[in-house]
């Protein structure tokens, strides 16, 4: 066991002010917003949370892959607050600031694309996936875009056409975009590999849509909400190859996945393979709403001007905050560092999984990890049930923790890069007690 101690709880979880705002939030709050964990934050610093009752939590969440640098990393509130101090917004399509542009040219230098590339911010996810489709569709002329099942891209209503899982996400909201067509994801656990997966994604293009027909092919290199699932290298090839070949574009969705999460700056960085397009979010500014697409500078550069905008895009506090966040991962080396944390966590896993026959499955690249709870290794049925039950018993002894996938049966791992050694130990601790206490 640690012996270093992070977590403090100090009262019943939930606590009774966090018990009594949350009943306040049934009577002001609309109802379709889930609150995942009846706990309310009062401060948060590095790895943990501190409740409104006083209990210290470890963070393996950080705000859904937000938080790479940790809660209020002194070098990102300085600048938030200098930059605050100095102006809040003009629109930099009207009056122009600096800082747009040097985090342009930074992240083009450190995108794995090779030639000019060129960026453009937006302010969340799933603005960064619709407008990386506009950039394709203006430079290729065609409308149609190719996503994928188990897929994750957004909520607004190109994006959620393209997310895969219907419920909770879609049920309810349609009629959704033409023109979006969907293909199997690899999943070797589930029997789909590389191979088959571009077989199939091949007879789409000659049964459903041709492709002369389609603009854009979006991928996650490792999916996200649909269970941190790694793309296999002969598929990353494949898409790539096929993309060249009939002159689609190819978009990664690293929104996820990129700023060091999976031990790689981006995580096409694992597969040698450029992309023509990447969509960037969550970690890019420490928990303040910024996102962007970076790509090929003929692909960018393309469409009429006007084309893409937005008043509150590329907004200076959220881009002094990524500027801030870049530095962060130079000085402390944050994308080694998602190795090791990647290393301790899967030998952890996998010694669960030893244990614990319902641990179906641990995936994924660096510290991006995830285990699949299933009923049975032999039937693989998924069990989101166990899945609920052990972040309950987690989030009683210190840790939160969130789930994943189509079926909601994965736990995964979003901590913050800066954890240190005594925190990842304490919080692997309580992960394995509670997966003990209700797998036993």
């Amino acid at each position: 066991m640690s012996l270093t101690r992070s977590i403090d709880i100090r009262t019943e979880i939930p606590g009774p002010r966090s018990r009594a705002i949350l009943e306040r939030e049934q009577g002001a709050v609309a109802h379709p917003l889930i609150v995942h964990l009846p706990i309310v934050a009062a401060d948060a610093y590095g790895s943990t949370i501190t409740d409104v009752d006083g209990n210290t939590f470890i963070d393996f969440v950080g705000g859904v892959g937000v938080l790479n640098v940790g809660h209020g990393h002194p070098k990102v509130v300085e600048a938030v607050q200098e930059q605050v101090g100095r102006f809040l917004h003009t629109d930099f399509t009207v009056v122009p600031y600096e800082s747009y542009v040097a985090l342009a040219e930074r992240l083009g230098a450190l995108v794995p694309i090779a030639g000019p590339t060129r960026a453009a911010f937006f302010n969340a996810g799933t603005e960064a996936v619709e407008n990386a489709v506009k950039f394709a569709r203006l430079y290729t002329g065609r409308p149609a875009v190719i996503a994928f099942e188990g897929a994750f891209h957004g909520r607004t209503l190109l994006s959620l056409t393209m997310t895969s899982k219907p419920h909770p996400y879609k049920t309810g909201l349609g009629p959704f975009v033409p023109e979006v067509y969907r293909a199997p994801y690899p999943n070797e656990y589930r029997g789909i590999d590389a191979g088959e997966a571009l077989a199939q994604l091949d007879h789409m293009l000659h049964a459903h849509v041709p492709a002369s027909h389609v603009a854009a092919i979006v991928f996650e290199p490792q999916q996200g909400e649909g269970g941190f699932i790694p793309a296999p290298q002969a598929y990353v090839e494949g898409l790539r190859a096929l993309c060249d070949e009939h002159g689609i574009v190819l978009v990664a969705d690293e929104v996820q996945t990129g700023f060091g999460r999976t031990g790689r700056m981006f995580a096409m960085e694992h597969y040698g393979v450029e992309p023509d397009l990447i969509t960037v979010a969550k970690s890019i500014a420490a928990g303040l709403p910024l996102s962007g697409v970076i790509g090929r500078a003929e692909i960018m550069d393309f469409g009429h001007s006007g084309a893409v905008g937005g008043t509150f895009i590329g907004n200076p506090v959220a881009l002094a905050a990524a500027l801030a966040v870049l530095d962060v991962f130079e000085e402390e080396r944050l994308v080694e560092r998602a190795v090791s944390i990647g290393d301790e966590i899967r030998g952890r896993m996998l010694a669960w999984q030893e244990r614990h026959v319902e641990i179906g499955d641990v995936r994924g690249l660096g510290a991006m990890l995830a285990i699949e709870l299933v009923s049975g290794r032999d039937t693989k049925e998924p069990a989101p049930d166990l899945a609920e039950a052990v972040i309950a018993a987690a989030l009683q002894r210190g840790l939160i923790l969130l789930k994943a996938g189509v079926h909601a049966n994965c736990i995964r791992v979003l901590c913050p890069l800066t954890i240190g050694e005594p925190e990842l130990a304490e919080a692997l601790d309580v992960w394995g007690e509670a997966l003990a206490a209700v797998l036993a």
